[in-house]
């Protein structure tokens, strides 16, 4: 990469710093993600750790704890990456992407946190810490409700009314391997199914969940 590059919103004025957090491990041996991941955990818990204390100042810390861990479980990062774009431009080998690594759950949440220190090293903590409470400021803004997924949501649907639990198939899979696109049903028995396309099988599995969730409950 040369010249300023752009993802996710922010200018990298050093592009070396995002092509590291962008190489998966299977391509080099210690040129990857791995190490900017480290820093960016510490700079995400540290960003969300003080957010909480000045959103929440009369809390225990056990509620704070709670919704610290929420805030950047692998779940939410691995939404964030589908969210934000990063996954489609993470570099790795044939044998690597042949096995659906792009995929994973644990990757993206990896890149996520890459990114975050990448974005420190080239910005500074200020920015870091902008972009941070930009994208996660939907979570913080709806509260402990917000951190269950659309999938669980229509779980505990279905056991609330004894019946049987969701189902999601792949409709189909379109694009390149570096940038694919999945479409998914899911599906509760006697109440038929709603179809979503994604980045991601478990974006688009959280979508079709969200959609049959909206029409089950009458928002839709």
């Amino acid at each position: 990469m040369s010249g300023p590059v752009t993802i996710a919103g922010y200018t990298f004025q050093k592009p070396s710093y995002l092509e590291e957090a962008l190489t998966h491990p299977s391509l080099s041996g210690t040129h990857n993600y791995q190490r900017l991941e480290f820093l960016g955990d510490r700079v995400l818990g540290l960003v969300i750790a003080t957010w909480l204390l000045e959103a929440y100042p009369g809390e225990a810390e056990g509620k704070l704890n709670r919704r610290f861990t929420a805030l950047v479980r692998r779940e939410t990062l691995a939404e964030m990456a589908c969210h934000l774009g990063l996954m489609s431009s993470l570099k790795l080998t044939p044998g690597a992407e042949a096995e659906g690594t792009r995929e994973k759950e644990a990757i993206q949440s990896d890149v996520t946190e890459a990114v975050i220190g990448a974005m420190y090293l080239d910005g500074g903590f200020d920015v870091a810490s902008a972009f941070i409470r930009k994208h996660w400021a939907p979570l913080m803004k709806e509260g402990p409700s917000a951190f269950k997924d659309a999938k669980t949501l229509l779980q505990e649907w279905c056991q609330a009314r004894a019946v049987a639990l969701p189902q999601y198939k792949l409709v189909e899979r379109t694009g390149p391997d570096h940038n694919p696109e999945f479409t998914i049903a899911a599906m509760v028995e006697g109440h038929g199914e709603e179809i979503a396309t994604g980045g991601a099988k478990r974006q688009a599995e959280q979508a079709a969940a969200g959609a049959l969730l909206a029409r089950l409950t009458g928002e839709k």
